[in-house]
């Protein structure tokens, strides 16, 4: 039911900054959510999505179960006709899934109703803003991100319309989770439910807003990167070499060459000595004692 009231959105500009709120059209936003078209609506949009592919073998599809299992008589057991019987394992599926359509048409009146209703219920929860202009030169994501960082719609799901085919807006959003673009006569009551937040972009609504002073976000501070050591060259001495815990002196090239010199004599001198130590095993060197 229409209540006929004007219903106004928050505006700001491509960067975010905030404008003067605009009243949405009342051709469109006059009030009406008709909850039982928007539930037929959706209803449709999902059964259209299945593809009817699901399928089962019924009896005459199993392989196998030609010859009959034993004779009709005398056998003192119940008659069979096939293994492939609908009551034998392995046999056939009575009244299976088969492959069909699930396809439901809804009528024009009654998907524009439902779109008309998906808007009107955005716009009442104030969750419908309109965006100036999307003028981008190229596919830019950080763009978008910053976009809707400055709005703080982080972690909600933002549908964005635009004015007609933007491939520019379209490349940039495409590849950020639960952010979803396309053209504002495309957009479908489904489309409208899924989301937490509608960006309609003014040129669609039919509002030509006026390019107000834009003001660039703040820029996040980066973290700093952790600077590795740099080589050291052969006879190049070296400068002590910032940690967390306090500055560390490095040894000098010459110093640590020595070091691992006298560390492999003694592995040597102990895998020597070990030797030594070990006992002969029985028997002893057959072939010199003949």
């Amino acid at each position: 039911m229409a209540e006929n009231q004007t219903l106004n959105a928050a505006a700001y500009t491509a960067l975010g900054t905030e404008r003067e709120p605009v009243a949405l059209p009342g051709e469109v936003f006059d009030g009406t959510v008709n909850m039982p078209v928007l539930h037929q609506a959706v209803k449709a949009f999902l059964a259209n999505q299945r593809q009817g592919t699901a399928a089962t073998k019924i009896r005459k599809f199993v392989v196998g179960g030609n010859q009959k299992p034993w004779k009709q008589k005398g056998t003192g057991r119940a008659r069979q006709g096939s293994i492939r019987a609908p009551h034998w394992v392995g046999g056939g599926t009575v009244f299976g899934p088969q492959p069909r359509s699930y396809r439901q048409d809804v009528p024009r009146q009654v998907k524009a109703l439902a779109r008309k209703s998906a808007l009107n219920a955005r716009a009442r929860e104030e969750s419908l803003f309109v965006v100036d202009r999307f003028a981008f030169d190229t596919p830019k994501t950080k763009r978008i991100i910053a976009l809707i960082d400055r709005l703080d719609l982080v972690g909600r799901k933002v549908l964005i319309l635009t004015n007609g085919l933007n491939q520019n807006v379209y490349l940039s959003a495409r590849n950020i989770p639960d952010v979803e673009v396309m053209p504002y006569g495309d957009v479908s009551a489904y489309h409208l439910l899924w989301s937490d937040v509608v960006l309609v972009e003014g040129g669609a609504l039919g509002q030509e807003l006026e390019p107000v002073a834009e003001t660039e976000p703040a820029a996040r501070p980066r973290r700093s990167a952790k600077k590795k050591p740099r080589r050291v060259d052969a006879g190049e001495e070296t400068t002590a070499a910032p940690t967390k815990k306090g500055a560390r002196k490095v040894a000098k090239p010459a110093a640590r060459k020595a070091a691992a010199k006298k560390k492999t004599a003694r592995k040597a001198a102990g895998t020597t000595a070990r030797k030594k130590a070990a006992p002969r095993k029985k028997g002893g060197d057959k072939k010199k004692g003949k």
